[in-house]
Formats: C-alpha cells, structure tokens, sequence
C-alpha cells in the first residue's frame, strides 16, 4: 500500500453531463464506465455523473452536472482557467489532424500558437468552456 493518495480521475462540471462525456469519449478514444452508457432505447438521459475510462477500464475522467458554469475568459484574466488539460501528440501533423477532429467535436480554438518551433500548440476550450492543450511532445 502506498503512503500517497492515488489520482483516480479527473472530474470536469457541466451544465450538459452526456454532452461533454461525448466529447472527450470521442476526442481521447475512451468509454463508459459499465452502467454509464447512453440509453439504448428513448428513455430520457438523467444522468448528473458519467465516468470515462480506458480500453481496459481505468478511469480517466468523470463529468458531474452542475447547473451554472461560468466558463474562463482565458487569456484574459476576468475569469481564470482553474485548470486545464494537456494532450500530446507525436508530430505537426497529428497536430493539425487533431485539431481538426477537436473542432469537429464541438473544440472552440483559443490559441494557435503553432508557429513555435520549439512547442507548436493549440489551446481550445470543450464544449463546457474547460481549456484543454494539444501540443507537439
């Protein structure tokens, strides 16, 4: 056992739970915890907590609803991030094929800073307003 609390996941808020869980379920190629899956059938989605996991079913992220989120105004100041994601990828062009993917997702661009040679990157913001980073590792 270890003498450090273990991160078990993330948990971004939302006015939209199943909403935003598509969208970084797409975005990082995730799944649904058994049990959090949409309905299969029309019955209505009340969900207020998902959680996202790996292939192999560790966690990585969980969305709780919230019923007022005030999203950052990065990079000005009024409203800080608070936090944020970084993603990496291998080369520019995964870089931009995944912007490209992010904005399909419903990614709004903050920053395109893509012309640093040492670390091109992208800041968006997910359908929520949570900031996240993809950059070149």
């Amino acid at each position: 056992m270890s003498d450090h609390p273990q991160l078990l996941h993330t948990v971004l808020d939302t006015t939209e739970p199943r909403r935003l869980s598509e969208f970084w379920r797409e975005l990082l190629g995730l799944r649904y915890r058994p049990g959090d899956e949409p309905p299969s059938d029309d019955s209505p989605d009340d969900v207020d907590w998902l959680v996202l996991t790996t292939q192999q079913g560790e966690r990585r992220l969980a969305v709780q609803q919230v019923h007022r989120l005030t999203p950052t105004t990065w990079p000005d100041p009024e409203v800080p991030m608070q936090l944020h994601l970084d993603l990496t990828v291998g080369d520019t062009a995964q870089l931009e094929r995944q912007r490209s993917r992010a904005e399909e997702l419903g990614a709004r661009l903050l920053l395109d800073r893509t012309d640093d040679p040492e670390e091109p990157l992208y800041v968006f913001a997910d359908p929520a307003g949570h900031p996240f980073c993809i950059f070149v590792a």
